[in-house]
C-alpha cells in the first residue's frame, strides 16, 4: 500500500474514532453506509463523465474523489485498502 493511501486511511480511521463537528469525513461516517455508498456512486459517475468529456486534470481530480470516498466506505465496513490489494494480487498473479 502506498504511503499516501496508508496516511489517508489512518486519518479516516481517526475521524471515525474521534469525530469532530467540522470534519467532512466524520459526517460521512456518521451518516452511515447508505450515504457513503451513494457518494461512491456519484463520484464513479463523475469519473465516467470526466473521462468522456473533460480534461485529464478533471479526470484525475474526480478519480481522487472516488478513491477517497471508497476508502471511507471501506472504513465504515471495517475493511481496508490492503484487502483490496490482496484481491487485486489474487486476480493478477
Amino acid at each position: 500500500m502506498s504511503d499516501l493511501i496508508n496516511s489517508l486511511s489512518a486519518t479516516i480511521a481517526d475521524r471515525k474514532a474521534n469525530p469532530t463537528p467540522e470534519s467532512y469525513t466524520a459526517s460521512l461516517l456518521a451518516a452511515g453506509t447508505g450515504k457513503i455508498a451513494q457518494k461512491v456512486g456519484e463520484e464513479a459517475v463523475e469519473v465516467v463523465v470526466a473521462a468522456l468529456e473533460e480534461s485529464d486534470a478533471r479526470l484525475v481530480s474526480e478519480m481522487a474523489d472516488l478513491v477517497y470516498h471508497s476508502l471511507v466506505l471501506l472504513e465504515q465496513r471495517g475493511l481496508s485498502w490492503s484487502e483490496v490489494e490482496v484481491e487485486l494480487a489474487r486476480r493478477f498473479k
